[in-house]
C-alpha cells in the first residue's frame, strides 16, 4: 500500500518526525511512505487544511496514494476538509484504539490526527501505536467481531451514498479557484511523486496543463 503523508502548515515543523514514525511502523509491514510535505514552515508551498483535503482527493481519486495520513492542530479541520471531497472516507484519531476501530468500523483510506493539541513528551510513542493498530491489523474485520456483517454493510452504503452527493474529481478541478488549486500541487516533490503514479490521464493532463 502506499500511504501518502500531507502535513499541513501549522504544524509543518514536525513533518520529519511524523514521517520518521509512520515509516519505522509500516515499511516493515511492507508499506511505502511517499511524504507530500509540507517539510518545513518556510516552504514555499503553504498547504492550509482546506488544501489538504483537496490534495488528499487528488492522490487517493487518482490511484497514486492508496492511503493518506495528514492533520493539522486538532485534526478537526484536515477531517473535515479531507471529507468534503469525494472519494475521501477520513477519521480523526487521538489514540491508538480509534486508529483500530476506524480500520475495522470505518474502513477508510485517510486519517487525520491532532499535532498540536495533547502532543507533548512521548508524542512520538503515541503516533506510532496509533499506526501500528491502524495499519497492523488489516481493514474491515469488524469491532466487535460479531458485528462485522452490518458495518461492512453500512461502509458499502455509506460509500455509495458519497457517489451520489458528491461530484467528479475533473469537474471539481476545472470548477475550482484555479490560483487555489494551483498553490495545492506546487509542493516541492508533488511532480516527481504524483505523476508516476497518477492512474487517471485525464485528471493528470489537465494538471499539467496549469
Amino acid at each position: 500500500m502506499r500511504i501518502a503523508l500531507i502535513n499541513e502548515n501549522s504544524q509543518a515543523a514536525k513533518n520529519a518526525m511524523i514521517e520518521a514514525s509512520l515509516k519505522k511502523v509500516v515499511e516493515p509491514m511492507g508499506h511505502e511512505v511517499v511524504n507530500y510535505g509540507m517539510y518545513t514552515a518556510d516552504d514555499a508551498c503553504q498547504l492550509t487544511y482546506v488544501k489538504i483535503g483537496l490534495l488528499a482527493c487528488i492522490l487517493l481519486e487518482t490511484g497514486a496514494a492508496d492511503y493518506v495520513v495528514t492533520g493539522c492542530g486538532t485534526g478537526e479541520g484536515a477531517m473535515l476538509a479531507c471529507n468534503a471531497f469525494p472519494g475521501v472516507l477520513c477519521g480523526h484519531l487521538c489514540d491508538p484504539s480509534d486508529g483500530y476501530m476506524f480500520a475495522h468500523i470505518n474502513d477508510g483510506n485517510c486519517v487525520a490526527l491532532p499535532f498540536a493539541k495533547d502532543f507533548g513528551w512521548g508524542a512520538e510513542l503515541k503516533l506510532e501505536m496509533i499506526f501500528q493498530q491502524l495499519f497492523g491489523f488489516g481493514h474491515g474485520q469488524g469491532y466487535p467481531k460479531e458485528r462485522v456483517i452490518p458495518e461492512q454493510r453500512n461502509k458499502k452504503i455509506l460509500d455509495e451514498v458519497k457517489k451520489i452527493t458528491h461530484r467528479k474529481l475533473i469537474d471539481i478541478l476545472h470548477d475550482i479557484d484555479q490560483t487555489f488549486l494551483k498553490e495545492t500541487i506546487s509542493g516541492e516533490h508533488f511532480a516527481a511523486y504524483f505523476y508516476p503514479n497518477c492512474k487517471c490521464d485525464e485528471v493528470a493532463a489537465y494538471l499539467k496543463s496549469l
